[in-house]
């Protein structure tokens, strides 16, 4: 898995098409947020395309972001106001950063795309290390299902079929390691292009012990950034955790 350990792989295969439609709302990440933003600085790890730090910053909290991949920048300062962000590139897990914050925040299940051994761990580190003392580290991901990801060790998916092409999705798990390779393939009459992502998912007490082991505490969990009460029908989680 050494090529996707390279923290700027996604933004590279995936910027020209990131913006498209499908991503979420990010109107109730914001509105939840700018809640504990305490008016800022936030520091969202892993900024993208400034989906959610846009508008959270429009709400006038002061956002500054780590991100690994120069052509998410590039998309992020083509908008309005992204040019006044602060981003620092770089791998999240080292939040190369002086702080402190009084928020950091992860959506996305973005925390999962750290596949190195250890990466994760660095991350809850130093997000601590950047947190002011009270401050709150959000996270939000999704809860592994066993249905998808306790299977057959390899899938196979068509994703489209046209005269000119034809693109399939092939994914081989590690249930034991708890990680996944997926490998998209788009067949043309000019060639083979190939767009690798893994990830390295974890059930939601694993990363309570992650953020245990950084000193950090779980203060709270919701369902969705609505705030809907968290239970074992969840398929996804905001957890809310806080520095001492």
């Amino acid at each position: 898995m050494a090529s996707l350990d390279d923290p700027g792989l996604f933004g590279r295969q995936w910027a020209a098409t990131y913006d498209g439609p499908g991503n979420p709302d990010p109107a109730p990440a914001v509105e939840f947020l700018a809640g504990l933003a305490a008016g800022g600085p936030a520091l969202e790890l892993a900024i993208g395309s400034g989906r959610v730090a846009l508008p959270l910053a429009a709400r006038g909290v002061a956002v500054e972001g780590i991100e690994a991949s120069p052509e998410m920048v590039a998309l992020l300062r083509a908008k309005p106001g992204g040019e006044a962000v602060r981003v620092v590139i770089g791998d999240m897990a080292d939040v190369d950063v002086p702080g402190p914050y009084p928020l950091v925040y992860l959506v996305f299940n973005t925390l999962f795309n750290l596949t190195g051994a250890g990466r994760q761990e660095d991350c809850f580190r130093n997000v601590a290390r950047v947190l002011a003392p009270g401050g709150a580290f959000v996270v939000e991901a999704f809860v592994p299902d066993p249905a998808g990801f306790d299977r057959d060790e390899q899938e196979i998916q068509v994703r489209s079929v046209t005269e000119d092409a034809v693109t399939v999705r092939l994914h081989r798990y590690d249930r034991a390691a708890q990680t996944f390779v997926r490998q998209t393939i788009t067949f043309t009459d000019g060639g083979v292009r190939l767009q690798p992502f893994g990830m390295h998912y974890r059930w939601p007490e694993q990363i309570d012990e992650l953020a245990a082991a950084a000193g950090l505490r779980l203060q709270a969990r919701y369902a969705t950034w609505r705030r809907d009460p968290f239970g074992p029908g969840s398929s996804d989680h905001i957890s809310v955790y806080r520095k001492p």
